[in-house]
């Protein structure tokens, strides 16, 4: 539901996921090119990796622990993507709860500000030859208008039992970000009413498999003909688990449409969610059908994502095993019917037509589960 709640969106790898866990704060936005008026989306996202690593077992390599910083820009139909990673040591880093406050370098995180350089890592040669480094940094003022929280699912008491591989809290499904960013010297002005932001957090003692993840805030009403105010559509699968037991993946779901909330989640059984999802893979695109339902609403959505404006992003796992290999993009569009179930039958509320949604996934499904 949309509820705000700084204390989820607060560093949490405490106890066991201090030992082996991750935690990582997401931010995506678009800008505009100072110099050509080119618009590109951006973004930025600080990671931690097993805060408190324990002692490897016999003959078996270390985990990882660190602290990472990468930053980018999506590809577009006329540039590259690019992306850039700094690591940092966990005795470097810097935390706060109350309020979110996270520094390593001359990285900082908090709740209404985020600043921060990347550069290139170059090699001795590069080096030698003097080879300038790319460069991205960025001064962005925040402020998180539609939240989704997860309720109980992401609790204390859930997390203590591993209830789930991965925890998620959407903060900021729709977030205005204003400022600047910087990439290899030509600056991108950020404003707070077209830039498409969205901000969220990821935590817990794996990551999701498979990764499954949607969302937009730039929604189009077939009714009024105009740009929905106050909407956003968050779609973030999960694993849940008993024990060591793995049940099939499930999908939290929320569009706020017009500040009204339409929320199907399988941790709401008194909803009686019904949710169904698949995803195509095409020679240029993935192709995503979302079925959800209760006792009060009905929403389908089919959305694209082309495969040339999507890239690659990669991380760790908190056991050090291969992590899942995603593919992520911000040009997302398709649409979304919207009805509400009444005594009499379904009644249909709005059309919309989707634009520059964010898309992330590890490896398509072949069928719908």
């Amino acid at each position: 539901m949309n509820h705000s709640d700084l204390d989820r969106n607060a560093y949490m790898l405490c106890g066991p996921l201090a030992k082996r866990g991750y935690l990582r704060w997401w931010h995506s936005f678009s800008g505009v090119s100072s110099v050509s008026g080119e618009r590109r989306t951006f973004f930025v996202e600080y990671q931690i990796l097993n805060p408190v690593p324990g002692k490897p077992k016999r003959d078996a390599a270390p985990v990882p622990s660190y602290v990472k910083v990468t930053a980018g820009v999506f590809p577009s139909e006329k540039e590259a993507g690019l992306q850039f990673s700094s690591y940092h040591s966990i005795q470097g880093a810097k935390f706060a709860k109350k309020p979110l406050y996270f520094q390593v370098g001359d990285n900082i995180l908090r709740e209404n500000r985020i600043t921060g350089h990347v550069e290139e890592a170059l090699d001795r040669e590069a080096i030698k030859n003097d080879v300038v480094p790319a460069t991205i940094e960025w001064d962005l003022e925040i402020l998180k208008t539609i939240s989704c929280h997860t309720g109980l699912l992401a609790s204390r008491f859930f997390c203590a039992i591993n209830a789930l591989d991965s925890y998620w809290h959407g903060e900021g499904i729709k977030t205005h970000y204003r400022g600047f960013i910087t990439l290899n010297g030509e600056a991108f002005e950020v404003y707070s009413d077209n830039c498409n932001g969205y901000a969220d957090k990821h935590w817990g003692r794996s990551f999701n498999h498979p990764w499954f993840q949607l969302s937009s805030c730039t929604l189009l009403s077939e009714r009024t003909g105009k740009l929905l105010k106050h909407s956003a559509l968050a779609i973030d699968g999960c694993c849940p688990r008993f024990l060591c037991f793995r049940f099939k993946p499930k999908l939290l779901v929320q569009l706020t449409y017009t500040g009204e909330d339409f929320c199907y989640s399988f941790a709401k059984p008194l909803q009686k969610p019904l949710l169904k999802w698949g995803t195509k893979e095409r020679k240029d695109s993935f192709t995503w059908h979302v079925k959800a339902a209760n006792r009060d609403s009905l929403m389908t959505l089919t959305l694209h994502s082309p495969k040339a404006t999507m890239m690659s992003l990669q991380y760790d796992s908190p056991d050090g095993s291969a992590a899942p290999k995603l593919k992520a993009g911000t040009d997302g569009f398709g649409t979304l019917d919207l009805y509400r179930i009444t005594p009499a039958g379904k009644v249909w509320l709005d059309t919309l037509t989707i634009q520059n949604g964010l898309c992330i996934i590890e490896k398509p499904s072949k069928k719908n589960r």
